[in-house]
């Protein structure tokens, strides 16, 4: 079955996002016919939306699937139910926040996914930790720093300087 490299970004802001975030990288690699490749290291960066909520723990993981795009998504989801997360506000605080940010060079539009990720060029929470783990990565034709220049203040800041376990 062919197997296709895919980006997840991490956040969690609630529970022990730190160790939300390092359980969450170690359950990606559990997934069905999914091997966890890479993480980046763990990030603090400020919520987007409100804020009146504690700042986020990000990370992005590489893995290798034979999962389609929105079988992946359903156990991305699943996934954040298993840690509690709840939808009370639009870019509220959450337990654990996963999102499918690349799916090999495919462009995806469907109801229920968007990739790349409708706002990942303008997140330095994610396109920081992307860069670290993929320097090489290109996104709409651009190298990921292009895309983090373009960001007034990336506002991200590294937590730990080793990659998860």
């Amino acid at each position: 079955m062919p197997r296709a490299r895919a980006y997840i970004g991490l956040g969690s802001n609630l529970d022990e996002p730190l160790a939300q975030v390092r359980q969450a990288i170690k359950e990606l690699g559990q997934l069905p016919l999914t091997t966890l490749h890479g993480t980046s290291s763990l990030y603090a960066s400020r919520p987007v939306g409100p804020q009146d909520q504690p700042d986020f723990v990000n990370a992005v993981a590489a893995i290798d699937t034979g999962l389609s795009p929105l079988a992946l998504l359903d156990q991305l989801q699943a996934l954040e139910q298993r840690h509690r997360r709840r939808r009370l506000r639009h870019w509220g605080p959450r337990t654990l926040d996963l999102d499918l940010l690349l799916f090999d060079d495919e462009t995806i539009v469907h109801s229920r996914l968007s990739v790349p990720h409708l706002h990942m060029r303008d997140r330095a929470f994610v396109l920081v930790p992307l860069a670290e783990l993929d320097p090489a990565l290109l996104l709409q034709g651009q190298p990921l720093n292009h895309w983090i220049s373009r960001i007034a203040d990336p506002g991200v800041q590294r937590l730990v300087d080793d990659v998860p376990a």
